[in-house]
């Protein structure tokens, strides 16, 4: 199963590997406190969102995730970022989360198509048989958004995470297989064919 950083780009999105030449902007687009709600890492500075990239980096160099930065094709400008992790190259398995959307782009088909392009890398070119998200329990929006792709719920890890204000978080696990990945693809296509034609930057 090879895996490593690449390119992939829709109508509407383009996934780019991430760079520290990303931060500054990542940053300007990510100093919302409500993104990093659920998340169990809290990123309050640049300095902040720096040593993040730089250990995600680190990380990808050593084969163990692959971190993408989001940027909207309409205006070329990054709007979030996203990444393949805990990915278990003996299984065929891997995760899609670390996933974030700046407010001003959320509700639009740019996190549609970016699950559709790396769930498509993931099952069509790597060869995965399954992928996996979680979320927290209490992350009803999130929960809402996996269902509506076709995921299907696993699980409640209870007491998984420890977040940054130490709340105890129950984490709830969801899945598509290779199995359930040709219905899967035709909903998000079809989901795709509803918007809008893209605006062209």
């Amino acid at each position: 199963m090879e895996l490593g950083p690449v390119t992939l780009e829709g109508q509407y999105v383009r996934l780019e590997p991430i760079t520290l030449a990303h931060i500054p902007a990542l940053w300007r687009i990510g100093a919302h406190a409500e993104l990093w709600r659920y998340i169990p890492y809290s990123i309050g500075s640049e300095a902040a969102m720096h040593a993040y990239v730089e250990s995600e980096l680190a990380k990808q160099a050593a084969g163990q995730v692959v971190r993408f930065v989001t940027v909207a094709r309409a205006t070329n400008e990054l709007v979030g970022a996203t990444s393949f992790m805990a990915i278990d190259r003996q299984h065929r398995r891997l995760e899609i989360g670390g996933t974030w959307i700046t407010p001003a782009w959320q509700r639009s088909p740019i996190n549609t198509e970016a699950k559709y392009l790396q769930l498509r890398h993931a099952f069509e070119t790597v060869g995965c048989i399954r992928v996996e998200f979680k979320t927290d329990v209490l992350n009803s929006k999130s929960r809402q958004a996996l269902e509506r792709i076709g995921a299907v719920q696993e699980g409640i890890f209870r007491k998984h995470m420890v977040m940054p204000g130490g709340r105890l978080r129950d984490s709830v696990y969801f899945s598509i297989t290779c199995d359930d990945w040709p219905t899967v693809k035709a909903q998000l296509a079809a989901r795709m064919a509803s918007y809008p034609p893209p605006a062209t930057a």
